[in-house]
């Protein structure tokens, strides 16, 4: 199967194109330019767009070129995961200080939050959709009316969430297995990571909004601002230095929480200043009944997708469980690294997203599918060679936060074997994203269902406790899994009826 081949405005020099520079001057003209009486243009090279990029721009990206428009999204947005790479890498660099039972309790915890996580970005993805094929159409203040839905959906949501989940914190860790001295060292930490979920679905969700209106620069300093903060106070509230408490693991998440709301309150203040594409203000701050159904419709696709995605991690964490704390600290710390390269690659699916829904909105379905596949060859080349490192150097990489051996053998197995699937990653990831930013929730839904509960969760288990593979098993059924879903995405894609979904 070949994807459709580009056309000229998606070629990688499509920076100096006459459609990506109309003011530019005409240069010295060549014997042939002159020949011809046509002029050039004057090149706007690849430094330019990155600068461009970080400052923020007002690009139409419904024209011109596709690469250049790929460029000033991705940048921003893989920066700003990669600051969310370097915070999940550096959390668990301070907390492996404290010992494996810390690790440990990160991890179950990270487990529990996948279920705030999957409401979180299920919200987000349908008000994504809508947002940016709002501003496609033309129509900034609907755009605006679509992220106050969201809020009051969020809200809603993270209160009927965080109240049970701080008070039954112990016995949410003693379910997913957490020994006596996890429990004993990380309840508060779990208590006050559930229990701030608020801040959670709002970064998320306004961060949705920055990129679907293709603000992606407000996104991007969002989170590098929660997650700045967040790394500094992480080794002063641990540790206790200069003025601050030794607080050890609760330490840890008090950082996270006052890093993430802090990020929530520079949101709020671009969308109510209206520096961005998107303007919210105080007469936009009312209940409207049909796009609250309309959100609320695709929202159940997009929860539904991330929480069959998500679950089958728990169920992961629990198969690794059985094997002891080192396996499940090492399995921690490699899949820390795993999403350190992978946090990127998403920030390539969410321009490709954001292409796709501005494009469909502006009745432009052909460019909104050579934007998929210009940013999964993009993906494919970024992830090939971070696997090309990981299946190369997976213990010296482990060792980077851990000296225990029995740990530092389990994470250097989990790195290498996940790190096959690279490829198919990349693609499935841009692929699935795509069908999100189309709106079309209920197609990833099902791809993540057959892919993770009917063959990732039985094959990790099998593998796992009846082959020599051991804990190795649940990685390999990572690796597999995966490859399948990217597969199954492709097929699905290449149909089209994403072009016709209504949003």
């Amino acid at each position: 199967m070949k994807p459709e081949q580009p056309s000229a405005d998606d070629s990688p020099e499509g920076f100096d194109s006459p459609q990506a520079s109309p003011e530019a001057p005409p240069e010295a003209i060549t014997e042939a330019t002159a020949t011809a009486a046509v002029p050039t243009v004057r090149r706007r090279g690849p430094l330019a767009a990155i600068l461009e990029a970080l400052r923020g721009t007002d690009e139409d990206y419904t024209e011109g070129s596709l690469s250049r428009a790929i460029t000033l999204l991705a940048i921003p947005m893989v920066l700003e995961m990669v600051m969310e790479s370097i915070f999940a890498v550096a959390d668990i660099f301070f907390v492996g200080r404290l010992g494996a039972e810390a690790v440990a309790t990160v991890g179950l915890t990270e487990s529990l939050l996948t279920v705030i996580y999957s409401l979180a970005v299920g919200l987000s993805m349908p008000a994504a959709a809508m947002v940016a094929r709002r501003i496609g159409e033309k129509r900034p203040e609907e755009a605006a009316v679509a992220a106050v839905q969201g809020w009051f959906v969020a809200l809603v949501a993270a209160l009927g969430l965080g109240l049970p989940g701080a008070i039954y914190a112990p016995d949410l860790l003693r379910l997913m297995g957490a020994s006596d001295a996890v429990l004993a060292q990380g309840t508060m930490y779990t208590r006050i990571m559930l229990g701030s979920n608020a801040v959670i679905f709002l970064l998320f969700l306004n961060n949705a909004v920055f990129r679907g209106a293709g603000d992606a620069t407000s996104a991007m300093r969002a989170l590098w601002l929660a997650n700045a903060i967040n790394l500094v106070l992480d080794p002063c509230l641990i540790f206790g230095l200069g003025p601050f408490p030794e607080l050890g693991l609760t330490g840890a998440a008090i950082a996270t929480a006052t890093g993430r709301g802090i990020g929530v309150l520079y949101q709020l203040r671009v969308l109510h200043r209206g520096v961005g594409r998107v303007r919210i203000t105080a007469a936009q701050l009312r209940w409207q009944g049909d796009v609250m159904l309309r959100l609320l419709r695709l929202s159940i696709g997009g929860i539904g997708q991330y929480l069959v995605a998500t679950a089958s991690w728990i169920a992961l964490v629990r198969i690794t469980a059985t094997f002891g704390s080192a396996a499940l600290a090492g399995y921690t710390i490699g899949l820390r690294l795993i999403v350190f390269a992978l946090l990127p690659s998403w920030g390539l699916g969410n321009a490709a997203a954001t292409l796709v829904g501005q494009c469909l909105g502006a009745g432009k379905p052909d460019r909104a599918a050579r934007a998929v596949w210009v940013s999964g060859l993009y993906n494919m080349v970024f992830l090939g060679l971070v696997s090309v490192a990981f299946i190369a150097f997976p213990r010296p990489l482990i060792a980077l936060f851990t000296d225990q051996p029995e740990v530092l053998d389990i994470g250097a197995s989990c790195l290498r074997i996940v790190a096959y699937g690279y490829l198919f990653y990349a693609w499935e990831m841009v692929l699935v994203q795509s069908f999100n930013g189309a709106g079309d929730t209920t197609t990833p839904t099902y791809i993540n269902l057959f892919s993770f509960w009917i063959c990732q969760i039985p094959m990790a288990y099998a593998l796992a406790h009846y082959t020599p593979m051991g804990v190795d098993g649940v990685f390999a059924a990572v690796a597999v899994s995966y490859s399948i879903a990217a597969v199954i995405a492709l097929v699905l894609f290449r149909r089209g009826t994403w072009k016709t979904r209504v949003v």
